[in-house]
Parts: structure tokens; sequence; C-alpha cells
């Protein structure tokens, strides 16, 4: 595979010379070699040029026509297809031979399964033909699929069906019509035989839409979840966005095979199986939510990415942070705002505030790449929609709707820019948004330092509020952003200060647009607990001395349910790091009386939402806490974590036992009311599992496995037994295993749990299980679910001092560096985190770097992370 090493800028982003406006695409598929017909419109832009330039991968041309002719002006070269001496407008036809089931990198036409299926987003359509694979030329596509019929009886594409026969040698066709102009990334076409759910969608306008979901014989019955999820999708992107769908069929078909976790091609989605199927014997809670998630996601972007797309690929926060955004709204409408707000800020806090402080630190719309597939991160998709959430918090649900509705209007059937959508919000509002336009270039992560003061003779208070970015990676200097800081302030009893400034209320949203400013407050009588970053206002660090008074205070008495577990965060924060450093002393680790009293005061609160007491009661994770720290020790943070969550087990153990005991769910549903008391009882069965009561814990944990009637509370006693080293947790692994070794994706959890489990020897556990009945390294989600839940969900076993955990790392990437490099880049980046650790471990890790750059068929995937961890 060439892979070019050769980086691009934004700044010299180029239209280009031609554009094609219509393509007609036919296949005659075969898994060893299949026939691409390419049949393009091709027009000049650009009038000083010739010479057409096609990009092209792994594809054996068979021939070429310009207008008819065979054409012989051309030539290839690394990568490419360059036609000379042509017209200004003409048709060109090329036709190529493609090798579906050799494409183990899983990007263009590949192999899953039985079945035939596409992923060409960033580039892969490059693999299927030769092509202008770039998302600013945009075609009406037309696709005709020939293929075996008892093998493919279901040939799918792009936009509605059009036609379809039979042909003599039992191969049948169908024929696609796509009449909305779309970008190459956006094709799609899967072949295979499916189970297919059917159900229809009236819009809000009366059209009748058609549903249909495929998936893998026998699995129809893990299908309805996702049929629901999609329904209420387009209902609600209707109702809050005034978006209506407007193809007459919309497909997703589930593969088993598949880099990412779904793709939104225009009509015809195309999912990873892990984000479609669920029933309650095989999926937990945390599993349904994330499917209607991800369909959502999917389906919001038909409107925010398929009919307005991204200009060039820097652009990618465009159509990815806004549809964040939407998703995690449509899930917040739906279930539980503040939960989802909750674990949309613990992924920012304990993976994209790493990915800032790395070597491959970027800004929401990068300014250099060497390998597109690198920027599929969290920063454009996370951080970018809290980007997006900050603008929607500046200008308030209506403004920021009028803001969408002239994106939409302007730019429809067009490639645009994150300018371009700044410019509509910023038109619709008259809302100055010049200074907040910086989100988009600077990288890293913002540390908001306040500090206060009270006058009791004047009845003022004042916030002094300080902005700075540490330099990143690929950023030395960093100039003052627009943070919107949300603040309440309380009173001694609980009651809320109203804010007030020369006798006139004040937004409690504050505008910090400076390196350093104050904020007065008039007519406050007392000194005040302030609540600062509300809902995470901004993704930002705060730093502000509270006192452990104040955090227990806002636990009990914050209005807002997010402020509430981000000060039991702090809480725990802060214990964290006096331990950490107790332990580097020698010292006996501490969590005193008022600490505890704090988390039984919530455990006991008949009125908070059993989901909201669940997410304060679970700790922070490991890689949340090591973000507290300029120079990581996993180990210290491993035995600190450790410590705090058996001393509250062991503090509030009867408490902990009547709660769990007094949660009782006669049988499964998916409702929020349901989840969120399963949650609440399973926190508290793994909080009683590390008590020092292991007999108990070891009956109580395999009780609750044995009559356990759905996967989440099964899954919930294994994660108790293998987080606590439960005698039980053989028996129980063992079982498990003998039950679902047939079901891959159940069976990714199991593997989850081997490659987190605490003990010493998991490292050669995982390396054995390389080999197990259910295991393969061809599929992206077994490796995910193993080798990165190891490496990147166990850091005090992935960083052993005897650098194990980093050899092992270094055989996997050298094995999925030619089968499939977007994986192996995944699977890299706790490695190229060096700079965050101790220097023995950073000469460990350099070490392997330096060996990984030594191979001789590195892919641009890794050579890009590779060179910028080690210049760091």
């Amino acid at each position: 595979m060439t892979q070019l090493r050769q980086a691009k800028y934004r700044q010299d982003y180029q239209a280009p010379d031609y554009t094609i406006t219509e393509i007609s695409l036919d296949f005659d598929l075969d898994p060893a070699k299949t026939i691409v017909t390419a049949v393009s419109e091709v027009k000049r832009l650009n009038p000083q040029s010739s010479t057409l330039e096609l990009a092209g991968e792994d594809l054996s041309l068979l021939s070429l026509e310009v207008d008819g002719q065979p054409w012989t002006q051309y030539k290839e070269a690394q990568g490419k297809l360059i036609i000379e001496s042509l017209p200004e407008a003409f048709t060109l036809r090329i036709v190529n031979e493609i090798s579906p089931e050799k494409n183990s990198a899983l990007e263009g036409l590949y192999v899953s399964g039985d079945a035939l299926c596409t992923q060409c987003e960033a580039e892969g359509f490059r693999h299927i033909t030769y092509y202008l694979d770039r998302p600013d030329v945009l075609a009406r596509y037309t696709t005709t699929i020939t293929a075996d019929k008892a093998r493919y009886p279901y040939l799918l594409s792009n936009g509605n069906r059009i036609a379809e026969g039979e042909l003599d040698n039992g191969r049948h066709w169908v024929k696609w019509e796509d009449p909305f102009p779309k970008p190459s990334y956006l094709f799609a076409l899967v072949a295979g035989d499916f189970d297919v759910l059917r159900d229809v969608f009236v819009t809000r306008t009366g059209r009748e839409v058609a549903l249909e979901l495929f998936v893998d014989k026998g699995n129809l019955d893990r299908a309805p979840w996702a049929m629901k999820s999609l329904q209420n999708a387009m209902k609600w992107d209707e109702e809050r966005f005034g978006l209506e769908y407007d193809l007459d069929i919309y497909m997703i078909v589930a593969v088993d095979f598949f880099n990412m976790g779904a793709m939104e091609n225009k009509g015809l989605n195309v999912f990873n199986s892990k984000y479609v199927l669920a029933k309650s014997e095989t999926a937990t809670d945390k599993d349904y939510l994330n499917i209607e998630s991800v369909i959502g996601h999917e389906y919001f972007h038909n409107w925010t990415g398929n009919r307005i797309t991204c200009r060039d690929w820097f652009q990618l926060s465009l159509k990815e942070g806004l549809t964040v955004f939407r998703d995690q709204e449509f899930s917040s409408d739906l279930g539980s705002r503040s939960v989802n707000r909750i674990n949309n800020v613990k992924v920012m806090r304990a993976a994209q505030f790493a990915e800032d402080a790395s070597p491959m630190a970027h800004p929401i719309r990068p300014e250099k790449v060497i390998e597109m597939n690198n920027f599929y991160t969290l920063t454009v998709y996370e951080k970018g929609s809290e980007v997006i959430r900050m603008i929607h918090t500046l200008l308030g649900e209506e403004m920021f709707q009028a803001g969408i509705q002239l994106y939409v209007h302007r730019h429809d059937g067009s490639a645009a820019t994150c300018d371009d959508f700044v410019q509509a919000m910023e038109d619709a509002s008259n809302v100055d948004l010049s200074l907040f336009r910086r989100w988009y270039s600077q990288s890293g992560t913002p540390v908001l330092t306040v500090r206060d003061e009270y006058s009791p003779e004047k009845q003022q208070y004042t916030l002094h509020v300080s902005q700075m970015t540490p330099p990143t990676a690929d950023q030395a200097d960093k100039q003052p952003l627009h943070i919107p800081l949300d603040v309440e302030f309380y009173g001694e009893d609980g009651s809320v200060i109203p804010l007030m400034r020369e006798g006139s209320p004040v937004n409690s949203v504050l505008n910090v647009t400076q390196a350093s400013q104050s904020f007065v407050f008039d007519h406050v009588t007392s000194h005040p607990v302030p609540s600062l970053l509300r809902e995470f206002s901004a993704p930002v660090k705060l730093d502000y001395p509270y006192t452990d008074e104040q955090l227990a205070f806002l636990m009990q008495h914050a209005s807002n349910e997010f402020s509430r577990w981000d000060a039991a965060q702090q809480l725990i924060n802060n214990y964290a790091k006096i331990n950490v450093e107790r332990l580097h002393k020698g010292e006996a680790l501490i969590l005193p009386e008022h600490v505890v009293d704090a988390f039984r005061a919530i455990l006991l609160d008949e009125q908070i939402d059993p989901a909201l007491a669940a997410l304060i009661l679970t700790l922070p994770s490991e890689n949340e806490i090591a973000e507290l720290f300029t120079v990581i020790d996993p180990v210290a943070i491993h035995s600190v974590i450790d410590f705090i969550h058996s001393t509250l087990a062991n503090e509030m153990f009867d408490e902990l036992l009547a709660v769990y005991r007094s949660i009782n769910i006669a049988e499964y549903r998916v409702e929020h009311k349901d989840i969120a008391l399963r949650s609440l009882r399973n926190t508290c069965l793994q909080y009683l599992a590390a008590a020092e009561d292991h007999a108990f814990a070891n009956k109580l944990v395999e009780e609750q496995y044995r009559g356990a009637d759905n996967m989440t509370d099964s899954l919930a006693a294994l994660t108790a037994a293998n987080e606590a080293g439960l005698p039980c947790l053989a028996t129980l692994m063992a079982d498990f295993d003998d039950r679902w070794h047939h079901d891959g994706l159940v069976m990714d959890k199991w593997f989850t749990l081997q490659g987190t489990n605490p003990s010493k020897d998991t490292v050669n556990t995982v390396r054995k299980l390389l080999n197990h009945r259910s295991f393969s390294m061809t599929n992206p989600n077994r490796v995910r679910a193993l080798v990165g839940a190891f490496t990147s969900g166990n850091p005090v076993n992935f960083h052993a001092e005897d650098s194990s955990g980093y050899q092992f790392l270094y055989e996997i990437l050298v094995d999925l560096n030619t089968r499939n490099p977007q994986v192996a880049s995944r699977l890299i980046e706790p490695l190229i985190r060096l700079k965050r650790y101790d220097a023995k471990r950073q000469g460990l890790m350099r070490d392997v770097l330096e060996k990984l750059k030594g191979l001789e068929n590195l892919s641009g995937d890794l050579f890009e992370k590779i060179s910028k961890a080690l210049e760091s």
C-alpha cells in the first residue's frame, strides 16, 4: 500500500481544477475480482489546466476512454492517475479491477463475514476507482450492482431504488439513484444475505419513508431497539431543528468488521453491529443508550454532513462537532440531561484533555496533517461539540436555531467551512463571535484560575478570573479565548443569591475574554459559596481553592445536578493528589470522616435521582486522576484509588448493603427510571465487593450473577468480581465464556474484563487470549475490546516497569501495521504520551517507538504519530 508522508496544510487549500457533476457506477461483484466501471461527467474549473489528477490505490486499470474514444495520454504514478490534454468538458469512462477479499484495511470495498460492504470516509473511495476523492467535489451518483443472487440477494447503495432485474446465469442486478449531489466519501455499497426489519416513518409534511434495517441471519430479535431509536431521531430532528428527511427510503446495515462506529452514507448507513444489535440477554443499559446515540448521530448527519458537507478535511469538525452536539442533545431530551452531560464531561477530562497534552495536540480545525485518519479524534469530535455548545450557551436556544436555519439556507448542497458556520451564527444573532473564533485555531486545554474576595461593608463579592493555555506540541504561543463561565452563588442556608450589579440583574454566564478580569456583584449579604463552571460551560480546567466543607455543601445544595457531581469529583481529586504525595513520602494514606460523610449523605438521600447518586458515588477513573499530575505515576494512582474505594466501602458498608437490597426491579425494561435504579444498585455492588468481608462479597456477587435475567446485572457482577479479585471470578468467567463464546459482541465484554483485570499477570493473560476461540486479529471490535482495554484501560499494568506492556503493544502494532493501519494508529496512543511519565518509563517507551519507526513498511498512520512523539 502506498502511504504519502508529506504534510498538507490548511492554508494551502486550492479548489480543484476539474469537477465531476454526474457519475454512473457499475459493479460486477465478486469477492476475489470485482470489475468497476465508472462513467463521469467532468467539467474544467481552472482555464489554465488541461491535466486531470485522480486518486487511486490498489487498483488494476483495465481501460480508459474520453468521450467514447480510447485515451492514451495518461500515466499512473504513486497513488494517482494523471490524464493529459483534456477538453473543457467530457465524459470519462474508467474500468478497473479490485479484490475485496484481500482488503484487510477495511477501506474501500471489502469482505465482512459473508457480505461485501464499503467504507469510504475519509479517503476510501480511491480504493474502489480512480476519482477526484476530495470532499469539495459533489456529484449525483447512479449505481448499478450485479452479483450472484443466491449469495447476495440484497444489493444496496445510496438514494432510491429505481430498477432491478434478473439475468440468465443466476445473477441479478439493482440500480440506485441518489438525487442529491454528494462527495465520494459518502458513497456506499452493501451486498449480502440478511434478515430485514421493515417499518415506516411519516414525516411532518406527510411523506412516508420506508425504513429498512439489515442484520446478519438470526439477529432479527436484536434489531427493534435500533429501529425505535431511528424513528425517535427522525421525529426529534423535525421538532427541535425543523429538519425533515429527504429520500423515499432510509437503510441501516449492521456489519461485524468495521473500523469505526458507523458511517452516515446518504440513505444507506453502514454500522458496526455493536451499535445496532441489542436485547436484554446480550446488551447492557449502556449498550442500549449508545445505540440510541449513534443511530441518532448518523441520522442527524443527513443535514449536518451530507446535505452540507465540509470543503476539505481540515474542516472535519464542521460536521462532526456539530453532529455530536446534536446527538448529545437528542440523548438529553429523551433521557436524563444531567447524566448525559456528566458522561460527556468524563470523556473530555479523561481522554480529550490527555490528547491536548500529547504530541498529537491539535485545534478542532487542524492546521496540518500527514494522515487524515489520525484526525478522527476526541478533539475534533468531543471538543468540537463543546465549542458548538459554547455558541449555544452564548446565543441561547432561539438564536442558535435561527443560526442553524440560516446556515442550512446558505449552504445546502455545498461544501462549507467552519468559518461559514460561525458566520451564520453571528449574522442570525448579531452577537460578535470574532474573538470566539480562536477556539477553532488554538489547541490545548485552558486553565481558568478563579480567586474571590468579599467586602462585608460594601456587601460586594468579587471574582478575579484569569486564563492561561499551556503550550502544546503544535503551538507554543497562546492567546486569550472567549470563555463562557456559568456561575451561581449560595448563602449559608443553601439559598441562591441573585446576581446583581449596580441595581440590575446579571446573567449567570460571565464572558471571560481577557487574560485577567474581575466581576463584581452587589447586594451580597454574606460570603457566598460559589458554584463555578456549571454544566461544564467551557472545556477548561478550573483552579479554585475550594475547601472540603464548600465541596460537601455543593454536593448537597447545588441547584445544578452537574455541579453536585462535579463537587464530589473535586473532593476525591483533592484526596487523590494528597495521597499520591503521601505515598511518595512513605506516609499513611488518609480519607477523613467528613469526606466519607459527604458521600454517605448522597447514598441516603431519598430525593436524589438514583442515576445521579450512582455517578456521584463512582470514583474518577485512573485516567481521569492522571490528568491532575504533570508527571503520571500509574502505580501510585492505582494504589490511591484502591484505598479510597475500599475505605468508602468499609465505612459505608451497612448503608450500601441496605440500598442494594432495597432496589428490586421485577422485569427488565429499557426505561430511564429502571436504568437509574440498576445503576445505583450495581454501584453499591462494586463497593460491597471491595469491602473487607470477602466471603460475604463473594457470595453476594455470585448470587447476582446466577440470578440475573439481563446482561446489565450479569456484567455488573463480573465487573465487581474482576476489580476486587474475588475467588468466584474464575468460575464465573468460565461460565460466561461457555455461554457466549459463539457471540462476538457479547464476548467483547468478557475480553474487556480480561484486559482491565488489575492483577500483575494480566499482560500474559491477554497475550494467551490472542489464541482464544472467540478472538480474531482481523476484527477491529475484538482487538479494541482486548488489546485496547489493556493498553488504555489498565494503566497500572500497561506501564509496568519491566516494560512487558510496551513490548506486548509493540508486537501487536507490528502485526496491525500492514493488516489494519487505522486500528494500529488508535492503539498506539498510550505509547506516544511518553513525556507524561518518569525518566525510566520514558526511556522504555522511546525504545519501542524507535523500533517501530525502523520498520521498513511503516504505515503513514503510525509514522505521523511516532515521529511527533519522538520529536516532542
